[in-house]
């Protein structure tokens, strides 16, 4: 199984091209969480979750969603751990080189935290979030 953490930005999209790939590579299913940026109201979440089972269609691919609110990083590893994940896929913005410093809070925690592989993956040059 693989889990890919998800959100409608160029980001999230290319973690969830890239957890595609991973699990026909690894003939694995895929465990899609969609989630929303802070502030976000329910409808966002929704149509993001819409977005991903479109994209998954036609794969061996379950999607859910982390309900507002919820702590982000805990619900992929979690999942992570409970279906006994190969690897996590997340994606990662870009930034300048005073922001490479500090990179994102839940990616961070992901990476160092998480009991299995994870795959950080950026959009191509030119898709990146505004």
């Amino acid at each position: 199984m693989i889990v890919v953490g998800f959100i409608a930005t160029a980001e999230g999209r290319a973690a969830l091209a890239a957890g595609l790939e991973e699990a026909a590579r690894r003939q694995e299913g895929l465990l899609v969480l969609v989630h929303a940026p802070r502030g976000s109201e329910q409808n966002d979440l929704d149509a993001a979750a819409g977005e991903a089972q479109a994209t998954v269609a036609g794969h061996t691919a379950e999607v859910s969603t982390v309900p507002l609110g919820e702590d982000v990083a805990e619900a992929l590893m979690s999942a992570a751990d409970d279906r006994g994940a190969s690897a996590i896929v997340i994606g990662l913005r870009r930034r300048s080189p005073l922001g490479k410093l500090i990179l994102g809070s839940n990616a961070q925690r992901i990476l160092l935290d998480a009991s299995c592989p994870v795959l950080a993956v950026k959009p191509a040059r030119g898709e990146e979030s505004r």
